[in-house]
């Protein structure tokens, strides 16, 4: 197994004209860890992913592997590797070709170069596609062979972006799971630009939540989903309501809110949606001060008391899972 090295940002900034891309953001990526860097369209990840790359120049600001400061040099000599949304595999080439391209530019013989191709196939599960064009392969098929394409050059830092958007719903399921196995066996960093909440969480060791250019909160998947520090968190990583209180604004995890009878709970409302989910039902209440608020309960809870729309209901909760939002 490889060892990787720690990625450091320090005040990374990128401006096109007077737009801020990213704006001064300054993180860890300990070396080893898988990383997603999380957010809207928009919020300076990708450019982010592009700098680490070097496909985009800083600013302001420096990009350190290895306590090395690799902001200036050219892709090939950085120790990343990045797979390209659209995987960029040449239409004319051999899997195997296209895997060990990047070898044959720095004039590694033949032989080397099949070797190399062969050992990196194996490791995505392509070894029976080499001798296949591009086009005869599933969406999924050319994922691995550009994943095999980035991994042949010994990356410290592999750069993900948005690999699995084009990836049917079961597919992009497997696929993250692959992504996952391989970031363990390797051992190195893998970063991974996503804008899905539910890829961040299965995939991530650390989730790095991006908005308007600058991080807004970075931590392990867990405490970033279970600890929001801001509404734009709790609101984007999904299954939070934000709610107003007299002592402030407060996230709470939607399977924490009880439905009781009407005027019983610490919120007044009305049910004005209904949604089975199988385990579990999503209802969608409107409460006091306009403030919209959804509950999840399992499956067996809901049926024994159904709750139909238009049912006027109160909202309960423990205070304990209340999450106080910084303004």
């Amino acid at each position: 197994m490889k060892t990787g090295q720690d990625l450091e940002l320090v005040s990374l900034t990128k401006r096109y004209g007077e737009a801020l891309a990213v704006d001064g953001i300054n993180h860890h990526f300990r070396a080893g860890s898988y990383a997603c860097l999380l957010g809207p369209s928009g919020c300076g990840k990708s450019t982010t992913l592009r700098m680490i790359a070097g496909h985009e120049d800083p600013t302001e600001g420096s990009i350190v592997l290895g306590g090395a400061d690799v902001s200036w040099l050219p892709p090939a000599r950085r120790g990343t590797a990045m797979m390209f949304q659209n995987y960029a595999l040449f239409p004319h080439l051999s899997v195997s070709d296209n895997v060990s391209f990047s070898l044959k530019m720095k004039g590694v013989d033949a032989a080397t170069r099949r070797t190399r191709a062969g050992e990196m196939l194996e490791l995505v599960h392509m070894s029976q596609f080499a001798d296949r064009l591009p086009d005869q392969l599933s969406g999924g098929q050319q994922q691995r062979v550009a994943l095999a394409r980035a991994l042949i050059t010994n990356p410290q830092v592999l750069l993900l972006d948005e690999p699995l958007s084009a990836l049917d719903p079961f597919l992009r399921i497997r696929m993250r799971a692959e992504l996952k196995r391989l970031q363990q066996e390797l051992g190195i960093t893998f970063i991974h630009v996503t804008h899905g909440q539910d890829e961040a969480l299965a995939l991530a060791d650390e989730i790095v939540v991006m908005n308007n250019a600058v991080i807004e909160q970075a931590g392990p998947a867990r405490e970033v989903f279970n600890a929001p520090r801001t509404e734009f968190v709790a609101r984007f990583m999904g299954g939070h309501n934000v709610i107003a209180l007299p002592q402030g604004h407060f996230a709470i995890r939607s399977d924490k809110v009880a439905l009781t009878e009407a005027a019983a709970g610490r919120l007044d409302g009305q049910v004005t949606g209904v949604e089975y989910q199988g385990a579990h039902v999503v209802l969608t209440v409107r409460a006091a001060g306009d403030q919209e608020v959804t509950a999840i309960l399992p499956e067996e809870k809901f049926f024994e008391n159904p709750m139909p729309q238009g049912a006027d209901v109160g909202l309960s909760w423990d205070d304990a899972a209340l999450h106080p939002l910084a303004v």
